[in-house]
């Protein structure tokens, strides 16, 4: 018979103390009562289901892992925290694997209350009555949105009798985001860990490259490095883009055969402990830079060290778009993809025809995670804690009026950027990102 000291016992103090900021958030703002679901599982066909992983924003609250759980947060001078999961099952655990069960799980971590996850549409109205407000997430799943509205309806149906329904509906969403945005000491433990899994699966992945092989060959190498280190997941669908392909931003068939005079452009990171690390390479799959890619590898290189250098507290969230854009558009003029002045380049957006996307994003539980980028119309401030990738790049295609050598050319380089009290730290130096440093990876590989 499974036992609970079978399960993996978690250090629940980052978690309650994230509880304790949420409560004392939503006090300050009117009070009331935060109630959040986990992820649904998710059939992928008949009777198979994907593999579950959390909702980010309860997993951020709890750390607890199961599926079919819902949290319930009373603000207050004394906040209180109420976990609904699902009921030990023998049967079912024979089957399926371990539960926790309410009883142990509101002791491992670290609850008030906890009961059975069939009892709560009984037990919420409960927690509703005479509140001022419902902070939740309305207008991501329509089911779950009828069922609050339905816990709401039961407490309206109690005015006579002297109980209040809370008036006021308020995003928890957006106050989790603000709290997501800034890293605590064991969330970035982990990202740390995250990025040397990562950076060690793509250099695995230079050494296995060359001429005759395919695509998902190269995937392979990495979803086996990530795994035999202890991550869970890749964090998002791997992208392995040789030669043409590398043009095209968000490719994942990963199947074509790679050649000699091809560029490789890796864009994978693992997920560890419900935390994403993003890291891209691209390099020569015969193991050399013909004198084209080199140029425009140094091109995309030069900008990320000038994004970087932009990155810093005090200076604004595009400070690192803006610092890589002009570094490409410059590049694009000298090597004549572009023609007329730096400024009209710039002014005309005329970059955007081998640079259209950002130069990064937010990075923590979601690849591309919570958080505004702007506040009041505004670029944000960057202060220490934040975490974000730092990936400029290059997209050549075809075109008459582009030199034939600059054909196909597709140069990507990212890396995952904490800011610190004087700057940034990669967490992602694990992985050669200098042009020569990359071909003798790949010499020692073959």
């Amino acid at each position: 018979m499974n036992t609970v000291t079978e399960l993996p016992a978690p250090d629940i103090a980052p978690f309650r103390a994230r509880r304790d900021r949420l409560a004392a958030r939503m006090q300050a703002a009117g009070g009331g009562v935060a109630v959040l679901a986990t992820a649904p599982e998710r059939p992928r066909n008949r009777d198979t289901h994907y593999p579950y992983r959390f909702d980010s924003y309860f997993h951020y609250l709890t750390g607890f892992g199961e599926p079919e759980a819902i949290v319930v947060l009373v603000a207050g001078e004394t906040p209180r925290s109420v976990l609904f999961c699902r009921a030990k099952d023998e049967e079912r655990e024979i089957w399926d694997g371990r539960r926790w069960g309410p009883e142990a799980a509101r002791e491992a971590f670290g609850f008030d209350e906890a009961h059975a996850v069939d009892e709560f549409d009984a037990r919420i109205p409960d927690l509703l009555a005479d509140q001022p407000q419902l902070w939740c997430g309305f207008g991501y799943d329509a089911a779950w949105d009828a069922r609050l509205t339905r816990a709401l309806n039961a407490v309206r149906a109690r005015t006579r009798s002297g109980v209040t329904a809370p008036h006021g509906l308020r995003d928890v969403l957006a106050e989790l985001d603000e709290m997501r945005l800034v890293k605590d000491a064991s969330e970035l433990a982990i990202m740390r860990r995250a990025g040397e899994i990562s950076a060690a699966a793509h250099c695995r992945a230079m050494r296995a490259t060359r001429p005759g092989r395919h695509e998902y060959e190269i995937e392979a190498e990495l979803l086996h490095a990530f795994r035999a280190a202890g991550s869970q997941a890749p964090a998002y669908p791997s992208i392995v883009a040789s030669g043409p392909n590398a043009c095209i931003l968000h490719y994942v068939e990963n199947d074509r055969l790679m050649r000699d005079g091809d560029l490789l452009l890796i864009d994978a990171g693992c997920e560890l402990d419900g935390y994403a690390s993003d890291i891209t390479r691209t390099f020569p799959v015969g193991g050399r830079f013909s004198g084209p890619q080199r140029d425009v590898y140094d091109l995309v290189l030069a900008a990320q060290h000038a994004a970087r250098a932009a990155t810093r507290p005090g200076n604004d969230w595009n400070a690192a778009h803006e610092a890589a854009v002009r570094v490409l558009a410059q590049g694009m003029l000298d090597l004549g993809l572009l023609q007329g002045s730096l400024d009209a380049v710039l002014e005309q957006h005329s970059y955007r025809r081998f640079y259209m996307h950002r130069t990064g994003h937010w990075l923590g539980r979601d690849v591309h995670d919570a958080g505004e980028y702007k506040q009041d119309g505004q670029w944000r401030t960057l202060v220490p804690g934040m975490v974000m990738t730092i990936e400029p790049g290059c997209y050549i295609r075809p075109a008459e009026d582009v030199p034939e050598a600059f054909w196909n050319i597709g140069i990507r380089i990212e890396d995952d950027a904490l800011v610190t009290e004087d700057g940034c730290e990669y967490l992602t130096d694990g992985v050669p990102r200098e042009a020569g440093e990359i071909e003798a990876l790949m010499r020692d590989g073959a």
